[in-house]
């Protein structure tokens, strides 16, 4: 595997993200900011992690949302 100096997201897992994620702002948050329900209706990592593993565009919104995070 190359080094990926340039990309932020490189060695992080999904799981590590929302982890992060739910610390930071919360499930409620994670809704206004990500409308999908897995965030809304009985949040957890578990069924999070195969909607977001099986729906590429809500995957891209939440590694931004990490992103963003990051920079607060």
């Amino acid at each position: 595997m190359s080094a990926q100096p340039n990309n932020p997201l490189h060695g992080i897992t999904l799981e590590q993200i929302l982890n992060h994620l739910v610390a930071h702002y919360g499930w409620e948050v994670m809704n206004e900011r990500v409308r999908i329900n897995c965030f809304y209706e009985n949040p957890s990592i578990k069924s999070s992690l195969k909607f977001l593993r099986a729906t590429p565009w809500a995957r891209k919104k939440v590694e931004d949302l990490y992103l963003q995070s990051l920079g607060e």
